[in-house]
């Protein structure tokens, strides 16, 4: 298995398999910890091999290793990895309240470090909503990084408070939004880690970002006869409609 996570350093890929790995553990009523294990050794080696700071502003990146453990480090999400945050605070919590998790037994300094790494990389996806001019995400976000890259087994980095949009300040320097990555497709991942967030810790301050997401959504994406389309280009006012939905859309 350690092998299996270690060796799996495409993040695409590795979302179809770390994903499903706690929810299967609490779909199955907890009887078969085959899967928590599964999902607490890989995300050990997420944390260990993966997890790295944009530079200027220490914003938390799930980046790539596409030539593996001993290649460099390829600073890039696709919105797909936004699926994380949420999943990590259910692999940390339980699925309950931060407040009645931190009564267990089994509560100490490592899930208080997963829940520190969700909400950092909860800042880190909703920033690729508000560093673009339709408060949009594109499909793929690219990070400038520091050399030699920092590493979460370092320590986790401060990162700003909060992402104005309207503020001027150096964080939208960390993101790279390249042309051909300027779509979005209306993806769910986001949202489901900011309801995960919101229901586990009681922040409103997910709802609120939540809210705004779909305003964006309502403003840039609804078409004429009252249906959505995803769009070419985030950062284009208004933005051209791809006349597509895909059909995860309505999970949203």
């Amino acid at each position: 298995m350690s092998n299996a996570v270690n060796e799996c350093t495409d993040v695409p890929v590795l979302t179809f398999f770390i994903e499903y790995l706690i929810k299967q553990y609490h779909q199955t009523s907890k009887q078969e910890p085959i899967y928590l294990d599964m999902w607490k050794e890989a995300l050990a080696g997420v944390r260990k091999h993966l997890i790295t700071y944009s530079k200027p502003s220490n914003l938390t990146v799930l980046a790539e290793r596409p030539s593996g453990l001993d290649g460099h480090i390829h600073p890039k999400m696709d919105h797909l990895v936004c699926f994380m945050p949420g999943t990590i605070a259910l692999g940390a919590t339980g699925g309950l309240n931060i407040s009645e998790a931190k009564k267990l037994s089994t509560w100490g300094a490592q899930q208080e470090e997963d829940m520190e790494l969700a909400r950092q990389l909860m800042k880190t996806c909703w920033g690729m909503y508000k560093a673009t001019a339709t408060g949009l995400a594109p499909e793929i976000a690219h990070f400038n990084i520091y050399d030699p890259p920092q590493m979460m087994r370092h320590g986790i980095l401060k990162s700003p408070e909060t992402l104005d949009p309207a503020d001027d300040a150096d964080w939208k320097q960390d993101y790279v939004i390249k042309p051909a990555d300027t779509h979005n497709l209306q993806r769910p991942e986001t949202v489901e880690s900011l309801f995960y967030m919101w229901r586990i810790t009681g922040d409103e301050m997910y709802r609120e970002w939540g809210w705004e997401m779909f305003q964006s959504f309502v403003k840039y994406t609804m078409v004429e006869d009252g249906g959505f389309s995803s769009i070419g280009n985030v950062n284009d006012i208004p933005p051209s409609s791809r006349d597509n939905m895909e059909s995860f859309w309505l999970v949203s």
